[in-house]
């Protein structure tokens, strides 16, 4: 099952997140803090698929250090900032140091919960595909250590 982190300084945002993505059958931890994202993030074996993360929680960029957190623990772990007071100094910052993708929560006419459950989607998408093609590139190396010195050159 895929396992997802949502961290957010809001109840009610990670909660309703929460509840959104388990209907889509995710298996879903939440987190109040890049602190405490932190904590689970590390403690995460395997690690996280996809982490949601707030852009501006105790520190106003709070979701750039929870997104280092993340790849660094896993560098195929998937990224996706959201926040309220979108700018695009943020978003070009959070993309830059690998994010997946950088949403804004209050854009009118849109469902914000839809609108990052489709992103998750995505990332899972995205995920998958770099994992299957660091396998692939594992299984032709192992293979190509094995051939005699003759083939390999």
């Amino acid at each position: 099952m895929s396992k997802i982190l949502i961290v957010d300084d809001e109840a009610d945002i990670r909660n309703a997140l929460k509840r959104r993505l388990e209907r889509e059958g995710y298996e879903v931890d939440t987190a109040e803090s890049a602190k405490a994202a932190d904590l689970l993030i590390q403690a995460q074996h395997p690690s996280y698929d996809v982490v949601v993360s707030d852009m501006s929680m105790e520190e106003q960029d709070s979701g750039l250090i929870v997104l280092k957190d993340a790849i660094a623990h896993d560098i195929f772990t998937e990224v996706i900032v959201i926040t309220a007071y979108g700018n695009v100094a943020n978003a070009v910052e959070s993309m830059r140091r690998g994010a997946f993708d950088y949403v804004e929560k209050n854009v009118p006419g849109i469902d914000v919960y839809e609108l990052i459950a489709f992103k998750v989607s995505l990332a899972m998408e995205q995920r998958r595909s770099a994992v299957t093609t660091v396998r692939r590139l594992e299984e032709v190396v192992a293979k190509s250590d094995k051939l005699p010195e003759s083939i390999s050159e």
